[in-house]
């Protein structure tokens, strides 16, 4: 069955993200009183009378034409046109003329619009609600989004417009999925891989121009204005029978240029995506090759164990010079060794160019962090790397491996059993590590060797 959209729209700071975390029982959108917070629309699974919904939560509607506000409106109005049912946030305090633009524009949608007057939390507020049915919708509800009040009233005016809608509408949504970007669609399959993947990078690389590419859509506001995304904005698409999630995250700054609040938490909420996800991809803009800033959002990716691949950002705007690339990707390997078994991948997000080889890295790195290998063969091919290269000699005796087991995976966690535990060189770990890259299929991915002393039996 396919999932309702429940779309939340009205002007800035009457509540709507407020509103939105509680339906979705969780704080996805960054909540502050400074105005125009919200910017993108934000995504969550919720649920309304016992059945799953998608909840969307739209950026301010404002008639101002200053900075993001023409694209932010126009976003809004594009999700409300996309609802099964539009959340028209009000506040009950003030009335403006903004709501009653945004009213009008509504109006032809009004068979699937509630108009929800929010901070109603006192009876003095509640004689207030006279202006707001004047405004001629159906569906009216008071609520205090902040306390929980009447959310349940809620609820079931939202169970009356999907069972009113239900009815009247023939309109069924992306059956089987639509070709969008080159890509397909969610669809509506149930079955094959999963991957969730997470769009980071320093701000102003291109991260939402390459989210919006790889969805087919307008779901991240872009500008060349550095800090545009704030909230993980989140989409899905299907390919080649892989369904990917896609989270784009705010620009990752050095700690002293963050001196917002909102930032603050937009930061938060890309390190948390990066924990969530299953693969990272490291937006670099081309240009600037690999800076100090993008070692250090790569470090955060690495101490968790996340398979990662980096994207050449804009190298549509490179020279063409002959092998250019190889340079630039062994340049990256040289003064990041720790990355460097990490896919690297030129695009172009503004022309769509070199999608297909990151998808492709982005599945591998994936499959890779998943493997599991068999202590038999893994055994097997641990006695083949001692013959090739004996342990060294440490005091007066000679390193002995025992037995080798894979313990997980996400990252790929193998435990050694030797005759010690300590004084062993890293080379020769680092000789165990590179085989088990080589040998087993490993060479994109991270991997963890733990060294455990073992009595001989």
């Amino acid at each position: 069955m396919n999932e309702k959209r429940i779309v939340i729209v009205g002007r800035p700071n009457v509540g709507k993200s407020t509103l939105f975390n509680r339906l979705v029982h969780s704080r996805v959108s960054i909540t502050d009183p400074t105005p125009g917070v919200t910017r993108d629309t934000v995504e969550a699974l919720g649920s309304v009378g016992g059945q799953s919904a998608r909840l969307v939560d739209t950026g301010g509607y404002t008639l101002g034409d200053e900075g993001f506000d023409p694209l932010v409106r126009e976003r809004s109005i594009e999700a409300a046109r996309e609802a099964d049912v539009i959340l028209f946030i009000l506040d009950v305090t003030d009335l403006t003329a903004e709501d009653e633009e945004f009213a009008e524009t509504l109006r032809p949608m009004s068979e699937r619009t509630v108009l929800v007057v929010n901070k109603v939390d006192s009876e003095k507020r509640e004689l207030l609600l006279g202006d707001f049915y004047a405004l001629g919708f159906s569906e009216l509800v008071s609520v205090s989004a902040a306390h929980g009040l009447g959310v349940d009233d809620l609820e079931e005016a939202i169970e009356r417009v999907l069972s009113r809608t239900l009815q009247e509408s023939t309109f069924s949504p992306e059956d089987g999925g639509e070709e969008v970007g080159g890509y397909r669609g969610r669809g509506d399959n149930g079955r094959g891989e999963e991957i969730r993947v997470a769009i980071l990078g320093k701000p102003n690389t291109g991260k939402s121009t390459l989210a919006n590419r790889l969805l087919g859509r307008e779901r991240s506001i872009t500008s060349e204005i550095a800090g545009t995304t704030r909230d993980v904005v989140g989409g899905e698409f299907e390919w080649r029978g892989t369904r990917i999630e896609v989270l784009d995250t705010a620009g990752i700054r050095r700690k002293r240029s963050v001196d917002e609040a909102v930032e603050y938490y937009s930061v938060n909420r890309a390190v948390q995506a990066a924990e969530a996800c299953d693969v990272a991809v490291l937006v670099v803009d081309a240009r600037d090759g690999l800076t100090e800033q993008d070692k250090k959002i790569a470090q955060i990716v690495v101490r968790r164990g996340k398979a990662i691949v980096i994207a050449l950002n804009k190298w549509d705007l490179m020279e063409d010079i002959p092998n250019l690339f190889q340079a630039v990707r062994d340049r990256m390997s040289f003064v990041f060794p720790v990355l460097s078994y990490a896919p690297v991948v030129a695009v172009s997000a503004t022309e769509g160019e070199g999608f297909e080889e990151l998808l492709q890295k982005t599945r591998l790195a994936f499959r890779e962090s998943i493997r599991r290998i068999d202590t038999g063969e893994l055994n097997r091919k641990l006695e083949a790397w001692v013959e090739r290269t004996p342990p060294p000699v440490i005091g007066r005796g000679r390193l002995k491996l025992r037995y080798m087991t894979q313990v997980s995976t996400r990252p790929p966690t193998f435990v050694l059993f030797a005759n010690r535990d300590r004084g062993v060189p890293e080379s020769y770990l680092g000789y165990i590590r590179n085989s088990i890259r080589a040998d087993l299929g490993f060479g994109h991915v991270p991997i963890r060797l733990e060294l455990r002393s073992s009595r001989s039996t």
